[in-house]
């Protein structure tokens, strides 16, 4: 299968997630969502674990680590559920993209990643995007925006974790720690407000339980088919598929200040994959 049929993988999980997720808004509380996710992701990967015979995938070094990259994935994801609940789905997703940029900042502070003019011009691009979307002074300050921008900084913080994590831990290992560790996580958060889903709840439930796990697996695979410009530029699209599902479904306005702010975060994130993909080739030239 080519890039786009991974892509396309990868558009409809985050859609049909994000549906889940808006479907379960009121009913179940986001910590108990979150707890099943965590319980169906980590059945699906401890039996892949036993499946494939690599019992040491369930060993760790570094669990503090895990932890640490857990616990901000943890708020990453529980605000990104909970703006789903609270603003229209094209927002959610439109400040969802500002994650890479978040991604350059901290890995310049922490790992002492080089930050070029082209590094800090994209981030640029990407905080002028999310002015454009919260309109900050112009439209009332909605609370919501800035929890989903908290999200996107907790997940650029996991993302930074994930990247050290790589160097000595198998995918499986950390996917299989992620749901470990915030399995329990969710249970203690939403003891308080525990009821059973019934029968169509536990429909949705399962829906974002699997394509959680199928839209990471298929961007993954994506990335080994096309260079990550392309991946970026195709990933893009969940922004108008998911603002038609809002439009459709759920009667939500769609603001051009969207598909503006939007386009300017794709123009910086465009830029910064350029920037990736001519180091990686100066390297692949040194050494030949």
């Amino acid at each position: 299968m080519n890039v786009f049929t991974w892509m396309l993988g990868t558009l409809l999980s985050f859609c049909l997630m994000a549906i889940g997720a808006r479907e379960l808004s009121g009913e179940l509380c986001t910590a108990q969502i979150l707890f099943f996710r965590s319980a169906i992701g980590l059945l699906a990967i401890a039996s892949l674990i036993i499946y494939l015979a690599k019992p040491q995938y369930f060993k760790t070094q570094l669990l503090k680590r895990h932890c640490l990259r857990n616990g901000f994935q943890f708020i990453g994801q529980y605000g990104w559920f909970l703006g789903i609940g609270l603003l229209p789905l094209a927002e959610v997703f439109a400040l969802e993209f500002t994650v890479p940029f978040w991604v350059l900042v901290i890995a310049a502070i922490f790992l002492k990643e080089q930050l070029t003019i082209k590094k800090m011009l994209a981030v640029a691009l990407g905080l002028l995007g999310v002015v454009i979307i919260v309109q900050p002074g112009i439209a009332i300050i909605n609370n919501a925006s800035f929890i989903v921008l908290g999200a996107a900084v907790g997940y650029a913080v996991a993302h930074v974790a994930t990247k050290l994590l790589t160097q000595t831990e198998h995918p499986l290992t950390i996917m299989f720690y992620m749901c470990l560790l915030q399995l329990p996580v969710g249970l203690l958060l939403s003891l308080s407000q525990w009821q059973w889903p019934n029968g169509q709840q536990l429909l949705w439930v399962l829906v974002v339980g699997f394509t959680a796990l199928t839209a990471n697996y298929c961007l993954a695979r994506a990335m080994l088919c096309a260079e990550v410009s392309t991946v970026v530029t195709i990933d893009f699209l969940r922004l108008p598929a998911i603002a038609v599902v809002g439009v459709i479904f759920y009667g939500e306005s769609f603001e051009l200040s969207l598909l503006i702010g939007g386009g300017i975060m794709l123009v910086g994130n465009l830029l910064n994959a350029k920037g990736l993909k001519l180091r990686r080739w100066k390297k692949a030239s040194i050494k030949d």
